[in-house]
């Protein structure tokens, strides 16, 4: 199915990732691009300045349930769009690899661990997390958070990896 966008489309982006995203792969023109901080309810201000437009929300079926009610309580008129499903692939054939690091980047990460492994016992296996929702998911199931991002020092995991990496050799030394 083909669409043309018109002109007069306006993106409202969550984080400055996604609008670097829209530069580089879409002709935006005379297309307004509006950026939040980091939250879905930092974008208010500005949809709200637009409240008369009809807003679509592409996103997955796991929405955090600030967006719906942002959107509800600003009295825009929105329908959600869900562009991909959130499924628990089956890992059991990897019951007896080990790793060091385990890394998530999402609560349902966490949920696809015990699914797969109910007894999951963390031992010396080391966890990162980035974001808060996936570090409070992390928490929730009473495990030991080694490598947290984004922090101040560390706005990307590459970066959360490679100073933990660095720390840690220093220590072996």
């Amino acid at each position: 199915m083909r669409f043309k966008i018109p002109d007069t489309l306006k993106y409202f982006c969550q984080s400055e990732a996604v609008a670097f995203y829209l530069q580089k792969y879409v002709v935006y023109r005379k297309r307004k691009i509006y950026v939040g901080k980091s939250s879905f309810s930092e974008l208010s201000p500005l949809i709200k300045k637009y409240k008369d437009e009809k807003f679509l929300l592409p996103n997955t079926d796991k929405v955090k349930p600030e967006v719906p009610d942002t959107l509800n309580a600003l009295g825009v008129n929105w329908k959600q769009a869900i562009f991909y499903k959130t499924v628990i692939s089956d890992l059991s054939d990897l019951a007896d690899v080990y790793y060091d690091i385990l890394v998530f980047f999402s609560p349902s990460g966490i949920d696809s661990l015990f699914h797969n492994f109910p007894d999951f016992k963390q031992n010396e296996t080391r966890i990162a997390a980035f974001g808060s929702t996936t570090i409070k998911a992390v928490q929730d199931k009473g495990l030991r958070i080694d490598i947290p991002a984004p922090t101040p020092d560390t706005p990307s995991m590459t970066m959360a990896l490679e100073k933990y990496i660095e720390k840690a050799n220093k220590g072996s030394k």
